[in-house]
């Protein structure tokens, strides 16, 4: 196991001159080389809009939402709940999902730093990919609308999807780069962070509302390496934790 998954999440101090949110390790004389970052869409580059917990109400119904939702602390994953079900069932499931996804096309806004961030990887000549579970319909608005162009970039159409590692993985394939020197950013501990450990890579939670920091959640095993508040942080730890030479 690379040592910065072995290593514990730890808070520095708040005068310290990274952010409180950053993991404290070990000093090193060679940081960690770094040469790609891969990113979710929804939620971490562009702002949530996408109501989830209506949006698996309405797919499952109230009481199967909330018997699900209590056996499943981290997250409901609605896709593969439903993989199960009988094909009518599916069809009915998947265009509800649909119709919430295109009210959140209608409403896509970029993520406050996402821009920036994109422009220093692009100085630094650091690889960006991205990975949703939203439909390819999704990123090609995406695209069109901000202008920052990622690649690859996969939707829920390649299969099989996060958190499974096989999208984190084609993509390093496709660059030709160890798992390792890429990190995987994301604002869900379930599908991203689970996807990019799987695969071996850095992984970076993006936790606006520090909804990761309540009690619902501090006995999961499943830990980021670094948990971010915001995009802007995620600039300041790659340049504090990594070699970002190409």
């Amino acid at each position: 196991m690379p040592w910065f998954l072995s290593k514990p999440f730890l808070r520095l101090p708040p005068k310290s001159l990274l952010s409180s949110r950053f993991p404290m390790s070990t000093v090193s004389a060679k940081p960690r080389r770094l040469r790609g970052v891969v990113f979710d869409m929804d939620g971490t580059l562009t702002v949530p809009v996408i109501d989830f917990a209506a949006m698996y109400k309405a797919v499952l119904g109230d009481d199967e939402y909330k018997r699900i939702r209590a056996e499943n602390p981290s997250g409901i994953d609605i896709l593969h709940h439903i993989e199960n079900w009988s094909p009518d069932k599916q069809r009915e499931a998947y265009q509800i999902i649909a119709d919430f996804e295109k009210q959140g096309l209608d409403r896509l806004q970029i993520m406050p730093g996402a821009a920036e961030l994109c422009g220093f990887l692009d100085a630094k000549k650091i690889r960006r990919g991205l990975i949703t579970r939203n439909v390819k319909e999704a990123i090609d608005l995406f695209h069109q609308r901000f202008g920052m162009m990622f690649y690859p970039a996969l939707s829920r159409e390649f299969r099989p999807y996060k958190p499974n590692p096989a999208p984190l993985l084609h993509i390093c394939s496709t660059w030709n780069i160890q798992p390792n020197e890429v990190m995987m950013v994301g604002d869900s501990l379930k599908d991203d962070v689970a996807c990019g450990k799987r695969a071996g890579a850095v992984t970076c939670l993006l936790d606006e509302k520090g909804r990761y920091g309540t009690q619902e959640f501090a006995n999961l095993d499943l830990k980021p390496d670094f948990k971010v508040s915001s995009l802007n942080e995620v600039h300041s730890l790659l340049k504090s934790n990594f070699d970002l030479t190409t």
